[in-house]
């Protein structure tokens, strides 16, 4: 464990404009780094799936109508089972939604937004959440990375990264044998094969663990919701930060550029 203050906080990519309770953690790590020294280190949990996670919602700026915005991914299969970090951002979304942007927010985020450039969902989030400044001082740790999936500590429940129907799918590996979740009780089984730790990522019950055998933090920040989940025993080490207070939490932020770190 490190003698010099690591502040960590977690969260997949979580729309194209960071939600409120993203930048809730943010701000309060900043606050505790002020308070306590140390670096900041964001776990970006891009090998998560679920495209729902990415809804931004966004308020009109006459009339405060909230409106929801997602990213558009072409192929059926991958927008539903491929991982974040893999889902290929559909020709033409990006200029598409550039011209919608200015309903929502200012001249500041509709430029940063235009001159993000990226091929894929996770790295779009984090490339423009960049320009925005959201993450200035902030070091990242992706959980899509080869060399964190190898340092990493094996755990009992885990997904993993294979091809399937022509690209890459997160299956949840379940008694040997690799699925894919349909909804309700439905799944598809997956052929077998074989596969290595950088194919491998965490669940929720044991990301916590597996995250914190990389990032060795001393510090954690999390959310109400995160905090119920989390298996504390997993990392005794770890003192527990609530996030400070935000209102409207699953809506977007758009009130950028931040005050300097």
């Amino acid at each position: 464990m490190s003698t010099t203050p690591v502040i960590a906080f977690g969260q997949q990519p979580s729309g194209i404009f960071p939600k409120r309770f993203l930048v809730a953690k943010v701000l309060t790590a900043r606050r505790l780094q002020r308070e306590i020294g140390g670096e900041i280190v964001f776990f970006y949990h891009d090998a998560d799936h679920d495209p729902r996670e990415t809804r931004t919602l966004l308020r009109h700026r006459k009339t405060g109508e909230l409106a929801q915005l997602n990213f558009e991914v072409a192929d059926k299969t991958e927008r539903r089972f491929a991982p974040l970090h893999a889902k290929r951002i559909a020709d033409g979304w990006h200029g598409k939604t550039a011209r919608q942007l200015p309903a929502f927010v200012d001249s500041f985020c509709v430029d940063a937004f235009k001159a993000t450039n990226a091929n894929t969902v996770a790295d779009f989030c984090l490339e423009f959440h960049r320009r925005l400044g959201l993450l200035d001082g902030v070091r990242v740790v992706r959980s899509s990375d080869p060399s964190v999936r190898r340092a990493a500590c094996a755990v009992e429940d885990f997904f993993v990264d294979v091809p399937h129907a022509g690209t890459l799918v997160r299956a949840r590996c379940h008694e040997g044998k690799l699925l894919l979740h349909e909804g309700g009780e439905r799944h598809v089984e997956l052929p077998p094969c074989t596969w290595e730790r950088e194919q491998i990522t965490p669940t929720r019950d044991t990301r916590l663990r597996w995250m914190q055998s990389v990032l060795r933090c001393t510090h954690y920040i999390a959310g109400a919701g995160e905090q119920a989940y989390l298996n504390k025993a997993d990392a005794p080490e770890i003192a527990f930060v609530a996030r400070d207070p935000i209102d409207r939490s699953d809506e977007a932020f758009i009130d950028f550029p931040l005050p300097p770190a």
